[in-house]
């Protein structure tokens, strides 16, 4: 395996609107390190048909520890764009064991300081649903992606009115949030990357069966620009 390089760059302005809180920020490393392989077992089949042909170069907002590095075609080169740097060394030892190129930003994802239509690929995996304003995102998203160039992203959203599921998201919305650093398990994120401005838009609608029963609810695409 080749060594990887890693580089970090940080800009202070993007990066004070992410609450680094003292015990939220760390758990939330220790929780998705630990929940990772049950996770990725429910999500495998998704991701491998949403990632499937990526180029050699990507850029993934919110890559946390790593889960997607899988997917990622032999040799290639990420630049992840991760606020929480509690995350960030378990994210660079898995490129340094996956022989995957890093350059991790630790920036916002509405403002990742990336040139305009610089990328062929973003992709996303249950980042969504935290960020501040997921318009904005998508249209950073836009703003960075090359003509032709593809968003592949996994999410889990908003339950159909009047569902048990909706109820408990209702329910435990607040401490959900608190305790996920943000996390929104009521957002209707169909309806956002809609919205968006993409040149075409492919979802598809599934769910997972867990505990955690506010999460069960997801969607996987494809977005064109």
């Amino acid at each position: 395996m080749n060594a990887t390089q890693s580089t970090t760059s940080t800009a202070t302005p993007a990066v004070t609107e992410f609450e680094q809180h003292a015990v939220r920020g760390p758990f939330n490393a220790l929780f998705f390190r630990m929940m990772d392989p049950y996770i990725e077992h429910s999500l495998r089949s998704h991701k491998q048909r949403m990632y499937a042909g990526l180029p050699r170069e990507v850029v993934e907002i919110g890559p946390g520890v790593g889960a997607n590095l899988d997917y990622l075609p032999a040799g290639a080169s990420l630049v992840a764009i991760e606020p929480n740097r509690h995350m960030h060394g378990r994210l660079r030892e898995a490129a340094r064991q996956h022989g995957v190129q890093l350059t991790l930003r630790e920036r916002m994802a509405e403002q990742t300081g990336l040139p305009d239509s610089s990328a062929d690929a973003v992709i996303s995996s249950l980042v969504l649903c935290t960020v501040q304003d997921p318009a904005a995102v998508l249209a950073e998203v836009r703003r960075i992606l090359r003509p032709g160039g593809t968003f592949r992203f996994l999410e889990h959203v908003v339950a159909e009115t009047g569902t048990p599921t909706r109820a408990v998201q209702r329910i435990l919305r607040r401490p959900w949030a608190w305790t996920f650093e943000g996390c929104s398990c009521e957002r209707d994120l169909e309806g956002y990357v809609r919205a968006a401005g993409f040149e075409s838009v492919e979802i598809e609608r599934y769910r997972i069966h867990t505990p955690f029963l506010p999460f069960n609810t997801h969607i996987a695409g494809i977005a064109r620009t």
